[in-house]
């Protein structure tokens, strides 16, 4: 199977965030964050292994700062590591004030997906080819937190 670079994966969602978006506090519901990034984590596992992929885990996400209403919120997301069946993308979040134009960063977490075949049952994926030291990092980085999970689910 032949490998796909880090840039044929990305994906980036941008949107502003309305009134419907608001938990109680006025802010943007931290579930409406975190289903929009599992949206551009999982398109961007689906590109990776050209086969639609589901969520397996997502590492924890912290919520740095609030998105506030009339923000508009960027997700971007490229696939970090891929094992054989499971690809694991870090996806990163910023808020944009419209008005000032100052961006933040919001959030940063990884997610794992499943490729699955036409029977729905997992399938390879194609090896990552990783060409910045960047991406190298972030390769090495998600092997090491694949065994992390592994084993943490093989002690409980």
């Amino acid at each position: 199977m032949e490998g796909k670079r880090v840039t044929e994966s990305q994906v980036m969602l941008a949107q502003v965030m309305n009134v419907t978006d608001a938990n109680v506090l006025g802010n943007v519901h931290g579930g409406i964050i975190m289903k929009l990034c599992d949206e551009a984590g999982g398109m961007a596992a689906a590109k990776h292994a050209g086969r639609p992929a589901v969520t397996v885990t997502v590492d924890s996400m912290s919520f740095l700062s609030p998105i506030n209403i009339g923000n508009i919120m960027t997700i971007k997301a490229a696939v970090s590591w891929v094992g054989r069946t499971s690809v694991e993308t870090r996806v990163i979040v910023t808020a944009e004030d419209v008005i000032s134009g100052k961006v933040t960063h919001t959030n940063t977490a990884f997610f794992v997906y499943v490729a699955l075949d036409d029977e729905g049952k997992p399938t390879a994926v194609p090896p990552l080819i990783c060409e910045t030291e960047e991406e190298k990092d972030l390769c090495e980085e998600g092997r090491l937190r694949q065994n992390y999970r592994l084993n943490s689910v093989r002690s409980h």
